[in-house]
């Protein structure tokens, strides 16, 4: 079966390429209503009957029966096992991938989450007290595929932070379980692991069962059960994001091989067919070009149905001005991954405000994010960069403000505390500051 790969061609010129842009950007994060029911009832149950709901969904969704929570669990001697199991090439690459993510992490911990204070000249302490979540669960998608780099990116931080018990959670239809995933899980410190997914997972991580303990915040990806599920217990425990569909922007000034362009736009095509890959550029030939490699290169890609389908309804090539006016389109999208395939990347970066991550140059493929080059892969999508942020250390911190009021400090501040609470009608905050006044 011969499939075509036809994304929109669109131009800034254009009189209606407002309208038209606005229409391939469309997407819908709402979830069916139908989706929504179930989640709520698989939440409902097994908030109620705990393992016993766990195990029921385990085997009605993966087909995975077995006669306890036992069963289910992932032994260190297991993940071990695991890891030890794989190739040399395999092994390598994995130890390596896990040793730049921590480093990063590392890094990113000492520039913005350390605790501080400082004493005023009345000798008044204030401060912030940087603490790690006690427990935090992430999940890790499974099923059609395996993603040991979901492990590295959910664990690694929250191993940095300091999270004492992380717990993974992840799917293995008819018991199937990844070596990749598994030897990951060791060598990014999870502490327990169950063989459990979808909203009965998320449910179990929320609220606990007397098998699953419950813990402070829920983080990885998952499908629309998964997203749903960690909408409705947010509040009983924090999560990361709710994660719309895959997204790649590459900024072009036609310097890069056009074949490595289209190879990029595939990158993220292929995860879905709701993903979004578009591409903005000043040069009409150089888009000719790319739309001439991708259909050159997609019959021999395994997931050509998925990118073609994906690049067809939700894909993009667009010749634009100049590279300012694409700078500037690109903050309007705020993408999840941002390329800016250029002779001068570092030219255009100050422009760029709203972007889950930014990759710079023509060598700098997103894939290398995703598994490999450091910062973590878990980014905001459907725009919602304009506002968060990668999944960090910060995560799985919190602070608390430190507050140590002197003697001296107390009377001036009880004072403007007096004032101000009077103000609001609330006598008991006042006269708590005015016992304090000499």
């Amino acid at each position: 079966m011969e499939y075509v790969a036809a994304p929109a061609r669109l131009s800034t010129a254009d009189a209606n390429f407002e309208h038209d842009f606005a229409q391939r950007l469309h997407w819908s994060a709402d979830t069916d209503a139908a989706i929504e029911q179930r989640v709520a009832d698989i939440l409902a149950d097994v908030q109620k009957r705990g393992d016993a709901a766990v195990l029921e969904y385990t085997a009605r969704f993966d087909g995975l029966q077995v006669d306890g929570m036992a069963a289910l669990e992932l032994t260190q001697a297991e993940l071990k096992a695991a890891f030890d199991s794989l190739g040399d090439e395999q092994r390598d690459a994995l130890t390596a991938a896990a040793q730049r993510v921590r480093t990063y992490h590392e890094a990113q911990k000492r520039a913005s989450g350390e605790s501080w204070s400082y004493r005023d000249a009345d000798g008044t302490l204030l401060g912030q007290k940087v603490t790690p979540l006690d427990r935090v669960g992430i999940y890790v998608p499974g099923g059609k595929a395996a993603y040991p780099s979901s492990v590295l990116m959910n664990a690694i931080p929250a191993h940095v932070a300091g999270v004492q018990e992380i717990i993974m959670v992840v799917p293995t239809p008819r018991g199937e379980k990844n070596a990749l995933v598994l030897a990951a899980a060791y060598v990014a410190g999870v502490t327990r692991g169950f063989t459990i997914g979808g909203a009965q997972a998320v449910s179990a991580l929320a609220y606990g069962t007397a098998t699953i303990p419950k813990v402070d915040k829920i983080t990885g990806p998952g499908n629309a059960y998964v997203a749903s599920a960690k909408k409705r217990v947010f509040g009983t425990v924090g999560i990361d994001m709710i994660a719309g569909p895959s997204e790649i922007l590459v900024l072009a000034d036609g310097s890069t091989p056009p074949d490595w362009v289209a190879m990029d736009l595939f990158s993220q095509a292929e995860h879905d067919e709701l993903a979004q890959s578009i591409l903005l550029c000043p040069d009409a030939d150089y888009i000719a070009a790319v739309q001439r490699e991708i259909d050159r290169l997609l019959p021999e890609m395994p997931r050509r149905a998925i990118i073609a389908k994906s690049l067809s309804d939700r894909g993009a090539l667009i010749l634009t001005r100049d590279m300012q006016e694409a700078c500037a389109i690109s903050n309007r999208i705020a993408p999840e991954h941002l390329e800016v395939s250029s002779n001068d990347p570092h030219q255009w970066e100050p422009l760029l405000r709203h972007a889950g991550a930014i990759f710079l140059g023509a060598y700098t493929s997103e894939s290398l994010g995703d598994y490999c080059a450091g910062p973590n892969h878990v980014l905001p999508t459907s725009g919602t960069a304009r506002f968060s942020s990668p999944l960090g250390v910060y995560d799985f911190q919190k602070r608390s403000s430190l507050i140590e009021v002197s003697e001296q400090g107390a009377q001036t501040l009880g004072r403007i505390a007096s004032v101000l609470a009077h103000g609001e009608g609330l006598q008991g905050h006042a006269r708590a500051a005015e016992m304090r006044l000499k």
